[in-house]
């Protein structure tokens, strides 16, 4: 039983042996390819410019911010930040694309200062909606009508152009973009970083992002192999679906067709980013089974960090790990 965030349990899910062979059962959507191309250009045709500007130069000195706004899904105003190291000037940099653990938003920028310290600008997304529980953010989410579980895993899941995960998603692939337009961004070598739903949003960055995206990195990432989790854990998020179903009994065959079109395990098969990802064996927030079913699914070059006694947490560790990745990579 967990009694903390992040504590491990027991192991729960496949032996590792068969962890490494597990592929997803969820089928793809005929025209999934089509349809992601049609939410993209639909958000394309409402943008407006992103808009920058300086962030407390007074407080921060030498290090460079920058409080952003850019166009999202259905042409919602997104906030962000863009950091750059000290002294960088205008120098094209390599630069990795942030996205938010569930619940948490966007932050302050002393939460991202590692990467600028490393010699590499960061483009953080602001997460819609989110950021009232472990990390402030900035940004609405024009949600649609319908019954819903508290959270925001079933806000408009009885239709996949309606979902909130849809939204979140195009706004995580168009991040991407942005980013690649930004003053001083080297937009030959761009990354995707995140842990948890960041991890999965970085997952479908990368695959809606193709060749765009140089290296993919996703820890922990949720978002993956959804008829899997909502039947396997009784930790939230997928928690949130599961008890949603539970009492719209006639609403599971719409929600399970939904969640196949926004599903990282099937996306993450478009991915032609170098990848690093991590998975915890005694995580029983994102199951280590749902994590294999999105790395076994890249066939582009991949490493995954097996972490056998973690649950839902990255050891401190690890962050060294991904800065060797990048500096070989990126």
């Amino acid at each position: 039983m967990i009694t903390r965030k992040g504590c491990a349990v027991p192991w729960f899910d496949l032996p590792e042996p068969e962890l490494v062979r597990y592929r997803t059962a969820t089928e793809e959507p005929e025209g999934l390819d089509d349809w992601w191309r049609a939410r993209l250009d639909e958000a394309r045709a409402a943008a407006a410019p992103p808009a920058l500007e300086p962030h407390l130069p007074e407080v921060y000195g030498p290090l460079g911010v920058w409080d952003v706004e850019f166009s999202g899904a259905l042409g919602d105003r997104v906030k962000g930040w863009y950091l750059r190291p000290p002294g960088s000037g205008d120098e094209p940099l390599p630069t990795v694309v942030t996205y938010i653990g569930y619940g948490g938003g966007r932050g302050l920028p002393t939460e991202h200062a590692l990467l600028p310290a490393a010699g590499y600008a960061v483009f953080v997304m602001d997460t819609r909606g989110q950021g009232g529980r472990w990390t402030p953010g900035a940004t609405a989410d024009s949600a649609p009508a319908g019954p819903s579980h508290p959270g925001f895993m079933t806000r408009g899941i009885t239709a996949p152009e309606t979902y909130y995960v849809t939204r979140l998603m195009t706004d995580a692939a168009l991040a991407v973009e942005v980013a690649a337009g930004l003053p001083g961004v080297d937009a030959a070598r761009l990354a995707v970083s995140g842990g948890s739903q960041g991890g999965g949003l970085a997952l479908a960055a990368a695959a809606l992002g193709g060749d765009r995206v140089k290296v993919c990195h996703a820890d922990v990432p949720f978002l993956c192999d959804f008829q899997r989790a909502i039947t396997l854990t009784g930790s939230d998020p997928y928690a949130e679906i599961a008890s949603f179903l539970a009492h719209n009994v006639h609403l599971v065959p719409a929600a399970l067709d939904t969640l196949r079109y926004v599903d990282a395990a099937l996306l993450a098969r478009r991915i032609t980013a170098r990848s690093l990802l991590s998975v915890g064996l005694m995580d029983e927030v994102c199951p280590p089974s749902t994590v294999y079913a999105a790395y076994n699914e890249i066939t582009a070059p991949k490493e995954i960090a097996v972490l056998p006694f973690t649950g839902h947490v990255v050891p401190q560790l690890h962050a060294e790990t991904k800065l060797r990745h990048l500096r070989e990579h990126l």
